[in-house]
């Protein structure tokens, strides 16, 4: 900075020879045949017009040798260098410019390195409940008599988690879903079989059979949408003839069995 207040004196100093330029002592030609030609004598007392017919007198009288050099214009020149400054501050950043068209898609890179094993989850909570099956037998006929009558069961196969209640002959649901049920009876000679698989109150679906001279196996079986307590039964229907069904102490020839097919969060 201690050199920059010298340098900028000079430049003030230099700038009127740089608008103006400098004088020059370029003479005219009146002058310059005034001064070089010999033995003439001007009086100050002289006109202007006299001495104006003299000097053209002896302009023509003289010869083109004995004419005056004129000096060329001298313009000077300066180094506008010498004038700059110190380096300025870097200014700030303009504003964004517009997002250029998306170029084209680049090649497939090389594949990375396998990365090393994460660490163990937390455990997880307790498995929830996603099974129920039962499967019961009964082993004893059954007359119908004046009103409906539950069918009651006396054999238990399958009934891991106790969904169903064998001394009031009800299933149970432990929870919201579809479920698949199966009656098997075995008719009388002679005498009618209605049965009903009940859903709650309901009657949902009916095994029958008609009177005959041979007893022969019946089946019947649907699926239920059921909520969590619903319950699924038999029952004997109440007839004006004999309705009845068949089994004995050997053989189990009546089976009721169902088991849960999807719950319904899944």
């Amino acid at each position: 900075m201690g050199l920059a207040a010298p340098d900028l004196f000079c430049a003030v100093l230099l700038l009127p020879l740089l608008v103006f330029g400098v004088p020059t002592e370029e003479s005219t030609s009146r002058e310059a045949v005034t001064s070089s030609t010999p033995g003439y004598c001007r009086r100050c007392c002289d006109s202007e017009d006299a001495l104006a017919a003299a000097d053209d007198a002896d302009v023509s009288s003289a010869s083109p040798s004995a004419l005056p050099y004129v000096l060329p214009e001298v313009r000077p020149y300066i180094n506008i260098t010498i004038l700059k400054g110190d380096k300025g501050d870097r200014g700030q950043l303009g504003m964004p410019g517009k997002l250029g068209r998306e170029g084209p898609r680049g090649e497939r890179g090389l594949q990375g390195t396998k990365g090393t094993k994460g660490q163990a989850g937390s455990p997880g909570g307790p498995c929830q409940m996603r099974f129920s099956a039962f499967s019961v037998g009964r082993k004893t006929a059954l007359h119908s008599s004046e009103g409906f009558q539950p069918l009651l069961f006396d054999t238990v196969f399958v009934n891991p988690d106790g969904h169903f209640d064998l001394a009031a002959g009800h299933f149970v649901a432990p929870l919201r879903g579809l479920y698949f049920f199966s009656l098997n009876v075995h008719s009388w000679n002679f005498k009618e079989t209605y049965v009903h698989v009940v859903h709650n109150e309901e009657a949902a679906v009916i095994l029958y059979a008609q009177p005959s001279d041979r007893s022969i196996m019946q089946s019947q079986s649907v699926m239920l949408a059921l909520a969590l307590g619903d319950r699924v039964w038999v029952r004997l229907f109440k007839r004006e003839r004999e309705n009845a069904v068949y089994s004995d102490d050997v053989d189990t020839y009546i089976t009721f069995s169902g088991h849960l097919i999807k719950p319904e969060d899944d």
